[in-house]
């Protein structure tokens, strides 16, 4: 399939994976994959992420049709009651790529990996990401990711899928394995 540059051919919603449940970014993931497969092109924007992980080296292999970029930190971000300027500056910087992104008309989809922990972590606020959504071409499916969606958020998006832990291992002590977990 050629890498050229190829517009949705539908409209586009905005939706929200949200959840103490696994499988948030997994599903925007596979959502991903599955317009590659169709030649259309997405944009991931990870917010809370900038370690390497398997999903990387994964998405680099989809390229053209797969971009992504990482706007947090090496290591976990410690929930605070206020957090760094650096902190804030990187979650800023990566709202700006990612609206320029879903401006350029170079992408299907625009996947906000992580933005709703940003929000509750307030890295970026409620009204920062309605006014990016606010300008969402029609023809770009917009994703955003993350626990704890905010009530305005829900009521803006045109999806919410809630993911619920029912059971899980790291109850048990499991850590997060490579290829599985990370």
């Amino acid at each position: 399939m050629s890498p050229t540059k190829k517009i949705a051919p539908f409209r586009g919603y905005v939706q929200i994976y949200t959840g103490k449940g696994k499988g948030k970014t997994t599903a925007a993931l596979g959502l991903a994959l599955r317009a590659a497969g169709h030649g259309l092109k997405t944009y991931i924007g990870q917010f809370m992420k900038g370690q390497s992980c398997g999903e990387l080296e994964s998405i680099h292999r989809l390229a053209p049709f797969i971009s992504i970029e990482q706007f947090g930190r090496k290591s976990f971000l410690p929930i605070a009651d206020t957090p760094s300027s650096a902190e804030v500056r990187r979650a800023r910087r990566g709202l700006r790529r990612c609206r320029t992104a879903m401006l350029s008309g170079d992408y299907a989809i625009v996947v906000l990996d992580e933005v709703l922990v940003a929000i509750s972590f307030k890295l970026l606020s409620e009204a920062d990401v309605l006014a990016v959504l606010d300008e969402k071409p029609d023809a770009v499916e917009i994703i955003l990711t993350g626990f704890h969606a905010p009530a305005s958020l829900v009521r803006r998006a045109d999806l919410v899928t809630e993911m619920k832990a029912r059971k899980h291992y790291y109850r048990k002590g499991v850590q997060a394995r490579t290829g599985i977990e990370r």
